[in-house]
């Protein structure tokens, strides 16, 4: 799982086959094109990240690709909850209710086809006023719709980054606090503390971290072998 907290930093998340999270890594950049992305991916490469499964992005641009060229074999995901609020960023209020439950309607769909079917319909309601939304999910839908090859009770697990959010309330409360950073250097030490003290809570595996686990080994089962 990956994420951008402003201003610059950005963190990779790891769920491992135990089901717990672990920090992959923290990189500080001004400007995250194609070239950052692939360097940090190789730096992960070189580490000894072997492989991942799905990675659960939040729609960085040129991210999807960077990361298919290092993992081939990776299912790209974005991040659902982020999108549902790009979309929602230029909705006026009164229309708010309506507009995420059309969307909502897309994502909870129990297939793919279901769910193109509900796009379909939200784009009948909507378009006229708000083209840029069936617009940008169709846009993306090949990296949206990755979750729907799995059963409905471990999705969760697959289309959000919510398990990187709790971190990043920690950090961005430390951030906070501390409001100026000198050098690039106090950043990461700020980030890296409130990291450490958020990582007490990671000796538990995620929600339905199980049931997921027996669909990814069969799923994935040869890449996953030597890891068992």
């Amino acid at each position: 799982m990956w994420i951008t907290i402003a201003p610059f930093v950005t963190l990779a998340l790891g769920i491992n086959t135990e089901g717990q999270k672990e920090l992959l890594g923290m990189w500080l950049a001004e400007n995250e094109g194609a070239k950052f992305w692939l360097s940090v991916l190789t730096e992960l490469k070189n580490r000894g990240l072997q492989d991942i499964l799905i990675a659960c992005v939040d729609g960085l641009k040129g991210f999807p690709d960077a990361i298919n060229s290092v993992y081939p074999q990776t299912h790209i995901q974005l991040c659902i909850i982020h999108m549902v609020r790009n979309s929602l960023k230029y909705v006026s209020w009164k229309d708010y209710k309506a507009v995420t439950s059309g969307l909502k309607m897309v994502y909870q769909a129990p297939t793919e086809e279901a769910a193109l079917m509900a796009l379909d319909k939200f784009a009948e309601a909507w378009d006229d006023k708000y083209p840029q939304i069936s617009k940008s999910w169709r846009t993306h839908w090949e990296n949206l719709n990755t979750f729907f090859g799995y059963p409905p009770d471990i999705r969760k697990a697959i289309y959000t980054t919510n398990a990187i959010e709790s971190v990043n309330s920690v950090i961005r409360a430390a951030i906070k606090k501390r409001k100026v950073f000198p050098t690039d250097d106090s950043v990461r030490k700020v980030v890296y503390l409130a990291i450490k003290d958020a990582s007490k809570k990671w000796s538990m595996p995620i929600q339905n971290w199980r049931l997921a686990m027996s669909r990814f080994i069969i799923e994935f089962g040869d890449r996953l072998s030597d890891h068992l």
